[in-house]
């Protein structure tokens, strides 16, 4: 029986990212997708020319649909955009019983904002307690914090421990903003600390890296997988996805992460 993963997020019609980048990560690590939308969005490899956010009491709608007749093993959260659709994720999530990884989508890699001030407090004070994942990068964590980004490893675990006390069960410090050649993610639980390295590849490709990642790790878990397993196993797939991402080529600007690079290697070998 295959696991089933929710993703709650935006469209990217593009396909690098929201819940499209999502559904891929999901399949391809081992789980059957499924999506509630909360907002379309105009965007493609270049960045957002334009956001139409669903009605809050249709994203309710959505995934009371989806709960009502089919079991969730796990969620994954992606753009919520303002404080309404926060709202309303958090009230029907909040009776629901399935571990949920919250990626903080806050600004797109071309700079548009993807979720208004208003809904940072919701974040915060309401969602994250829900969570049992956070998956910030650095600006991200930087943001719900009120503070400077973090540019060391000695900040990033500081920056980890202090979003452990706005209620998560556990924060994955993502490090792709540290400088240097290596691209080091920090996994903080309570008081423990696990590092997990990986080298940086040079590519622009790197369009829905974090939703990548995160539905990733909501596969995993979904799976059974505890949570440095699950960090462990989604680390890996994104790295090899970014690493293959120049194999797609795709538009001209920021591309997409290769999500079936493996599924490829595979179909290749079994015609040499």
């Amino acid at each position: 029986m295959i696991p089933n993963v929710l993703s709650i997020a935006g469209s990217d019609p593009s396909g690098g990212a929201g819940v499209q980048a999502d559904i891929k990560a999901i399949s391809a690590n081992g789980a059957f997708a499924m999506a509630a939308l909360t907002a379309l969005t105009a965007q493609n490899t270049r960045g957002v020319t334009g956001i139409h956010l669903v009605p809050p009491d249709f994203v309710m709608a959505q995934i009371n649909a989806i709960f009502t007749d089919i079991r969730v093993d796990a969620v994954k959260i992606g753009m919520i955009a303002n404080a309404e659709i926060a709202q309303a994720v958090v009230t029907t999530l909040d009776t629901r019983k399935a571990p949920v990884v919250v990626d903080p989508v806050m600004i797109a890699k071309g700079g548009a904002e993807l979720l208004q001030a208003d809904a940072v407090d919701v974040v915060r004070n309401q969602l994250l307690p829900q969570a049992t994942l956070l998956t910030p990068n650095l600006p991200e964590a930087a943001h719900l914090l009120g503070t400077k980004t973090a540019a060391t490893r000695t900040e990033m675990e500081a920056q980890g421990r202090a979003l452990t006390r706005c209620g998560p069960g556990a924060v994955l410090m993502k490090g792709g903003h540290l400088d240097g050649p290596d691209s080091p993610d920090c996994l903080v639980t309570g008081q423990d600390v696990r590092w997990f390295e990986s080298p940086r590849t040079k590519t622009r490709n790197t369009h829905g890296t974090g939703c990548t990642l995160s539905s990733a790790l909501a596969a995993q878990l979904a799976k059974g997988q505890d949570l440095p397993a699950a960090v462990t196993a989604a680390k890996r797939y994104v790295t090899s996805a970014i690493a293959r991402a120049d194999d797609l080529a795709v538009g001209h600007g920021h591309g997409p992460t290769h999500h079936f690079a493996a599924f490829y290697a595979d179909v290749e070998g079994t015609h040499a």
